[in-house]
């Protein structure tokens, strides 16, 4: 084999590059602050917006309290125009550049993973015991 320095630096670099998309797409956004759901008249309530990801990504619910999640989405992408938190039975198409309201009832309490329809963008549902 004849291998010269060009070809160890391609490699190299596109290594590197590989693994630094991998951890942008997929790494958890461990210490990112939570927000949690503000409650009035029986229904708690949290605004999201999709742009390249989810602000905030990190989003809090009491067990088995109503929800509301109003996702505001600022484009247009493929990528962004589904939100799933399949362990909530949550699967909803976003308009591009539309307010979509969510109404559901966190029934048990964990951590789960919320992602759009091709698992690029992620974030967390936590829902606290009730």
């Amino acid at each position: 084999l004849d291998i010269g320095l060009p070809e160890i630096l391609v490699t190299v670099g596109g290594l590197a590059l590989s693994a630094f998309v991998l951890w942008y797409f997929l790494a958890p956004t461990a210490g990112a602050k939570a927000v949690e759901a503000a409650s009035g008249a029986g229904v708690q309530e949290l605004a999201m917006t999709v742009k390249g990801g989810y602000t905030p990504d990190r989003l809090v619910f009491r067990q088995g309290v109503p929800a509301r999640l109003v996702v505001h989405r600022q484009e247009a992408g493929e990528c962004s125009e589904e939100l799933i938190v399949s362990e909530l039975r949550i699967r909803r198409f976003l308009p591009p550049h539309e307010t979509t309201t969510i109404e559901f009832t966190p029934e048990k309490s964990g951590e789960f993973r919320m992602t759009c329809g091709m698992g690029m963008l992620h974030g967390t549902v936590i829902v606290k015991p009730a």
